[in-house]
């Protein structure tokens, strides 16, 4: 591993007045960064840990607080404190869910809520350096197009590129309508959750709209009535710590038994979180049965697209969508 300077500013100032230089990464947790160090996929000048900056708005960046419209995550919120907060678990159970299947205890307990979004890629080329990664290193090539590739995206995908986005926490996110809340010199701004992350598109090494200069300082979640029909389906290899091949974000507002709003989303087939906004819209109204579902996921499945040996998630996705969803609404 490359030798490194370490700084531990103490103020968010002090952090911005730095993140934005050439060669300069910054920590939280850990969990993704420093494998990515130990393989040599980034080899930092400089790691700033953002642990113990002091107050933001009058609040600490690890708390959980209720605002006027929903709840908000600062981003050093843990994983482990997030997932098993009682506000958390009784307005947004879905989150808990998404969390719990993330990953193992002992990652979610040094996680933060910021670093989780800001992982990257679990692809095998792009943490192998002998191997061509248009993510890793622009205009290389992607050894996964025609490699092997089961994991890889079946969504918004482009021939630079065919990379998952590895959250689970974020599908659940995406799928709440949260609003990402980003420091920077400038000041603060929102962003909706949703548009966060990127496609790949011709610059697959860009997976989100952070400018390098900007921190995440919080998650806000706006209040709804999905608590009561949310569920989280996550379909991996094995029940222990593993990445979705394919796991759905559902939560339904039911009422008379019509559904009155919908909310959907995708993990392990795009390279961001993967919202189904039109399956949203045909559930609407409708009542919540499995044929109503298997038609919504059917329309769910619209421009995907295989790639050998991902095929198997041409089936499997719309299967997952049709079953989180009748777990969602108690069918199961």
């Amino acid at each position: 591993m490359k030798q490194f300077q370490y700084v531990r500013p103490a103020t968010l100032k002090a952090a911005l007045d730095v993140i934005g230089k050439p060669g300069v990464k910054v920590i939280a947790g850990g969990t993704n960064l420093i494998d990515l160090m130990k393989r040599g996929v980034t080899a930092p000048d400089k790691l700033v840990d953002i642990n113990h900056l002091g107050l933001v708005d009058h609040q600490s960046l690890k708390d959980i607080t209720e605002t006027k419209t929903g709840l908000y995550l600062g981003s050093l919120a843990l994983n482990s404190v997030v997932s098993e907060n009682n506000m958390v678990a009784k307005r947004h159970p879905l989150l808990a869910m998404a969390l719990k299947a993330g990953a193992s205890p002992q990652l979610r307990n040094m996680a933060t809520v910021g670093g989780n979004m800001m992982q990257r890629t679990r692809c095998g080329y792009f943490y192998d350096t002998t191997m061509p990664c248009n993510k890793r290193v622009p205009g290389t090539g992607c050894g996964a197009m025609e490699g092997i590739n089961r994991m890889h995206a079946i969504f918004g995908a482009s021939q630079q590129c065919i990379a998952v986005h590895p959250s689970d926490m974020c599908v659940a996110l995406a799928a709440l309508d949260a609003t990402v809340h980003i420091a920077g010199k400038k000041g603060e701004r929102k962003l909706p959750f949703t548009q966060f992350h990127r496609l790949p598109g011709e610059h697959p090494d860009l997976d989100n709209n952070l400018a390098k200069d900007e921190l995440i300082v919080g998650i806000e979640i706006p209040d709804n009535n999905f608590a009561q029909n949310s569920y989280y389906l996550k379909i991996r290899d094995r029940q222990s710590y593993a990445f979705a091949l394919v796991s759905v974000a559902a939560a339904l507002e039911i009422e008379n038994g019509i559904i009155k709003n919908a909310r959907l989303a995708m993990g392990g087939v795009a390279h961001k979180p993967w919202r189904l906004f039109d399956a949203e819209k045909a559930l609407t109204g409708k009542q919540p049965t499995e044929e109503n579902f298997a038609q919504a996921a059917t329309l769910a499945m619209q421009g995907a697209i295989g790639h050998g040996g991902n095929s198997f998630k041409l089936k499997l996705a719309p299967a997952t969508i049709t079953e989180a969803l009748k777990h969602a609404a108690g069918l199961v």
